[in-house]
C-alpha cells in the first residue's frame, strides 16, 4: 500500500491492513479528544489531507516539506476565519506538524539536547533521563494505534519492521540514535519505545574533559595509544558512555588510514575522508537474508582497512575480530558490556564458547592476549556523571593467567552534597608494558611518573 493509500485510510477513518506512516486515524482519535483545541486540530487535520498533495511530501527535502505543511494549515485557518490566539495557532501548527512529518509526541523531546534517553512504556508513560537521573514527563500517546504509528515510521526509515511474527526490532534514528521497539504480544501493557539519544551535537574528548569525566593526561595517554595502533577494547555497562567514548578516540585516528565500521545500527560518527559504514540486515518475513555482524567483519577483511571499528562485540564475531587484530589490522577498537577489564575477558572467552569454539581454554585465553593490547573501563556512577574507572593493558599470558595492569585509575574517596560522587583520577606509576610503541610516536612516558609522584 503506497504512503498515499495510507494516509486517505487513516483520513477516512478506515483500519489499514498494515500500520501506516500516517497519525491516528481520526474516528479512533476522535473519542479521546475532548477540548476545543483538540477538535479544531482533527479539523484541520482532516481538511489538510484534502487540500495538500501528500504524495510529494516524502520526495521533498524535509526544510521544503515543513515549510509547505505551515503554510497549508495557516491557509485553512484563514479560510475557516478561526478565532484562535497566536500561541494556539503555533501550537497547533507544531503539532499537525510533528504528526505528519515527525514523531508525533516525540518530537519536542528529540529536539532537547539535555535528554541522552526517551522511554516509552506504552501510551501514557514516556520518561526521559537528564545527567543520568529519570523523570517523568507530560508527554503522551492518543493510544496504542498512535504509538505504532510512530514506531513504524521509524523503522520504516532504515528497512526494517515490526509485527506480531517479529515484534521486537533495533533501529536508529537519522542522527544515529539508538531505538529498540517491543510490542504485544511480547510486551503486556502497550508497545515500549526506548530512544538512547546522540543528539545534534556530539560529544568531542574536550566535552568529557570539561565534565571529568577523564583528565588531560589520561587523553594524552588514549591519544598515544590510538597513535601507537594498539588494540583498544571499551567495556562498561548500558548507558555508561562505551559509544561516546568510541566516537571520541576515532577522531585521533589519521586523516590518510582507511576505516571499516561495523554495526548491529549505525550509531558512529567519524570525522575522517576515508570511511566504509557496515550495517547488519535482519531476517526478512520469510526468515532470510539475514547479515549478520560476523559475515560483515570477514568482508571487510577483503576490503583493504587500515582500521576496523565494531561498534559492539556481542557474537560469533569475536573469532574473526581477535584474529584480525592479530593478523596486521592493529589499531582496531571495539565495545563490549562488562563490569570491569578482567571481567570484559571472560566476557570474550565465553562468547567464543557459546558460538562454537571448541578450543583449550589456554587457547582461547592466548588468542585473547596476543589481539588486545589496552582495555578501558567506562562507568555511570550513582550521581548520574560517566566516568572512565581504569585504563588497563594486557601484558600477556603467565600460566593459563592473561596478566592485566592499570595504568590510570579512578579512586573514590566519598559522597558529597546531592550525592555528587567525590574521588580523584591517578597514575598507578607502573611503566606500560607497550612503552617502546609509545615512545616511537613521541609520547614521553616520565609524563606518568611525574604525575604520581605528585
Amino acid at each position: 500500500m503506497s504512503l498515499v493509500d495510507r494516509i486517505s485510510n487513516a483520513a477516512n477513518g478506515n483500519q489499514p491492513r498494515q500500520h501506516s506512516f500516517a497519525v491516528a486515524a481520526p474516528k479512533r482519535v476522535k473519542s479521546a479528544l475532548s477540548d476545543s483545541f483538540q477538535q479544531l486540530k482533527l479539523s484541520v487535520h482532516n481538511r489538510l489531507f484534502e487540500t495538500l498533495d501528500v504524495s510529494r511530501l516524502e520526495n521533498l527535502e524535509p526544510e521544503v516539506a515543513v515549510t509547505k505543511v505551515s503554510q497549508c494549515i495557516n491557509e485553512i485557518l484563514d479560510e475557516e476565519k478561526r478565532l484562535i490566539t497566536d500561541s494556539d495557532r503555533e501550537r497547533l501548527i507544531s503539532e499537525v506538524k510533528n504528526e505528519l512529518l515527525g514523531l508525533g509526541p516525540l518530537e519536542p523531546l528529540l529536539w532537547d539536547d539535555s535528554i541522552s534517553d526517551i522511554l516509552v512504556n506504552g501510551p501514557n508513560q514516556v520518561y526521559v533521563e537528564r545527567e543520568g537521573r529519570l523523570y517523568p514527563t507530560k508527554v503522551t500517546f492518543n493510544d496504542n494505534q498512535h504509538l505504532m504509528l510512530v514506531i513504524d515510521r521509524i523503522v520504516a526509515q532504515v528497512g526494517r519492521r515490526i509485527d506480531e511474527a517479529s515484534p521486537m526490532v533495533d533501529a536508529r534514528l537519522a542522527d544515529g540514535s539508538r531505538v529498540n521497539a517491543i510490542i504485544p504480544p511480547l510486551a503486556l501493557d502497550g508497545p515500549a519505545l526506548s530512544i538512547r539519544r546522540f543528539g545534534r551535537r556530539r560529544f568531542n574528548i574536550q566535552d568529557l574533559v570539561d565534565k571529568a569525566s577523564l583528565t588531560p593526561e589520561m587523553v594524552e595517554l588514549m591519544k598515544a595509544l590510538v597513535k601507537a595502533r594498539l588494540n583498544i577494547l571499551i567495556c562498561g555497562g548500558t548507558g555508561s558512555g562505551k559509544t561516546t567514548l568510541l566516537n571520541c578516540l576515532s577522531a585521533f585516528i589519521p586523516d590518510d588510514e582507511r576505516i571499516v565500521t561495523i554495526e548491529d545500527s549505525a550509531e558512529l560518527s567519524l570525522q575522517q575522508p576515508h570511511i566504509v559504514r557496515l550495517e547488519t540486515r535482519p531476517p526478512n518475513i520469510e526468515g532470510k537474508g539475514e547479515i549478520t555482524q560476523r559475515e560483515l567483519l570477514r568482508n571487510s577483511l577483503r576490503m583493504r582497512p587500515d582500521r576496523i571499528i565494531v561498534g559492539e562485540a556481542r557474537g560469533g564475531e569475536v573469532f574473526d575480530m581477535l584474529q584480525a587484530m592479530s593478523t596486521g589490522h592493529d589499531g582496531s577498537l571495539t565495545t563490549l558490556h562488562a563490569n570491569n577489564p578482567r571481567d570484559s575477558l571472560g566476557r570474550l572467552e565465553m562468547m567464543m564458547m557459546l558460538y562454537g569454539a571448541n578450543l583449550p581454554e589456554r587457547a582461547m585465553r592466548q588468542q585473547i592476549s596476543a589481539s588486545l593490547d589496552m582495555v578501558i573501563h567506562v562507568s555511570r556512577m550513582s550521581d548520574g556523571s560517566r566516568k572512565i574507572l581504569k585504563i588497563s593493558e594486557i601484558t600477556g599470558m603467565e600460566g593459563d593467567m592473561v596478566m592485566m595492569q592499570d595504568l590510570f585509575e579512578f579512586v573514590r574517596t566519598g559522597t558529597g552534597a546531592n550525592g555528587k560522587i567525590l574521588g580523584a583520577f591517578r597514575p598507578t606509576g607502573i611503566r606500560s608494558f607497550h612503552a617502546n610503541r609509545l615512545e616511537a610516536i613521541g609520547y614521553r612516558l616520565d609524563r606518568l611518573a611525574r604525575l604520581n609522584e605528585n
